[in-house]
């Protein structure tokens, strides 16, 4: 978890950038995560097109596992060959899987951490309050939770006199930024569960188990990937969202709300790469090209393949290669006979 902490801390000063302009907490973390989907667009650019070659590698996959199903050695190399032949890297959509994942989880611990991650007070002075706070009969065991310094922030007005580990002006940003935390209405701090219904928080997990819903059943419809779902499957399509719903509903609002943006988010991404990278059309665009290169390497050998014939001093064709050695025979005799005659004639006038 350290990597991810670390991370957090990194995406923190972009959340405490966008909470010094607008100082309001919730319009920060839209303002945030739209920033990072669009830092992280084009690893699922990525993702999207190493998923459109390997589909539409499937149909050749299957010949050589059929082909070479007991020997997993042989099938191994002609899987190899396959990738080298259509350009594939197996792994790369593990990778570009992998590292929005990372980031996301980063988001997450800025956002649950915010005194080490946003505000970047030390991390042994918040470890010093915390364990402070703990002692405290009746409400110590808000701060032993995961979730501790967000309680930190929402209740520092009442403990600020009872930590000198903070400074003044780290007093003073903790205090501030504890009431920015209100927005439209909700406490991004409360926690739906120990808040009544009239706070209206409620509205978060709510929101959070519909988006996530409406996500997973407009996904398959707008990506075109409608296979159908059995066994456990499609149980886990209502089974996630509602375990999304419980977190969101025994946690701060903060996180919840996190949790929808992001949803609603992801699902607007996918949407918009669905139109311009879509799969068939990718699969389609890289089968023409692919074509058209093979005819182009076609071309290419015919020409280097195409019979030279006999070479000729003076680079004429066959047809006059043909023709020159008989004028050549010609010309030889025709100044025979001519020497004949010139000497005959050179005979006869010595005679007269």
């Amino acid at each position: 978890m350290q990597i991810f902490s670390w991370i957090g801390n990194v995406f923190g000063y972009l959340l405490w950038f966008f909470y010094e302009f607008t100082k309001n907490y919730g319009v920060s973390i839209i303002l945030f995560t739209i920033v990072l989907k669009i830092i992280m667009f084009p690893f699922s650019i990525k993702q999207q097109k190493s998923m459109a070659k390997n589909t539409r590698l499937q149909g050749k996959q299957k010949e050589i596992q059929k082909k070479y199903g007991d020997n997993k050695q042989k099938m191994s190399e002609e899987m190899q060959k396959l990738y080298q032949q259509e350009g594939v890297n197996p792994m790369g959509g593990c990778l570009t899987s992998i590292i929005p994942l990372i980031i996301m989880m980063g988001i997450y611990y800025s956002v649950v951490n915010p005194l080490q991650n946003t505000l970047h007070i030390a991390g042994s002075k918040v470890t010093e309050a915390m364990q402070l706070l703990q002692q405290v009969p009746g409400v110590g065991n808000l701060f032993s939770g995961f979730y501790g310094e967000i309680d930190l922030v929402k209740h520092f007005d009442f403990f600020k006199d009872f930590l000198p580990m903070f400074s003044a002006d780290e007093a003073a940003n903790i205090a501030s930024f504890g009431q920015g935390f209100n927005f439209l209405g909700l406490n991004l701090l409360d926690t739906p569960q120990s808040s009544s219904f009239s706070s209206m928080l409620w509205l978060i997990p709510v929101l959070c188990l519909v988006s996530s819903l409406v996500t997973q059943w407009l996904m398959p419809k707008i990506t075109g990937n409608q296979m159908a779902m059995q066994g456990c499957m499609k149980w886990m399509m209502f089974i996630l969202p509602l375990f999304s719903a419980w977190i969101a509903y025994t946690v701060p609002a903060a996180v919840g709300f996190y949790w929808i943006i992001n949803t609603v988010l992801q699902f607007l991404q996918t949407w918009v790469l669905n139109i311009f990278y879509n799969a068939d059309t990718m699969i389609a665009k890289e089968e023409a090209a692919r074509i058209a290169l093979r005819e182009i390497e076609e071309k290419k050998v015919k020409m280097i393949a195409l019979p030279e014939g006999p070479r000729n001093m003076g680079g004429l064709p066959a047809s006059q290669k043909k023709a020159e050695p008989q004028k050549s025979a010609k010309k030889s005799s025709s100044r025979k006979k001519g020497s004949n005659k010139s000497t005959s004639d050179y005979l006869g006038s010595k005679k007269g």
